[in-house]
């Protein structure tokens, strides 16, 4: 099962980007309450799509999850200093990633 239809399945409505400038519309136009981020997105990476989504006060609130392979120490610190809110290793764990959005929602 792909990760959107998982969220689909548990209740979440999904939009979906597969570069940067896609995101940035993507987020602008949906106005979500938390956005799943691939750091390597092509085009602009996850850590600018993350700073410029911060940049913009309509997003005040927003939840940013960082989707990585990269997941080294400094990873995380980059991801931390881009504005991420949290940092999930891929393969994602399922429940990991389930109840960050619960918590991300309240």
């Amino acid at each position: 099962m792909t990760l959107s239809r998982l969220l689909e399945h548990a209740g979440y409505e999904v939009r979906q980007a597969y570069n940067g400038p896609e995101a940035l519309r993507a987020a602008a136009e949906f106005r979500p309450h938390a956005v799943l981020l691939d750091i390597g997105l092509p085009d602009l990476d996850g850590y600018e799509v993350a700073r410029r989504l911060r940049a913009d006060p309509a997003f005040e609130g927003l939840v940013i999850i960082a989707l990585s392979g990269y997941c080294q120490e400094e990873d995380r610190r980059r991801s931390r200093e881009a504005g991420f809110d949290h940092h999930v290793a891929k393969p994602v764990q399922h429940r990991e990633l389930l109840g960050l959005l619960e918590q991300a929602g309240q």
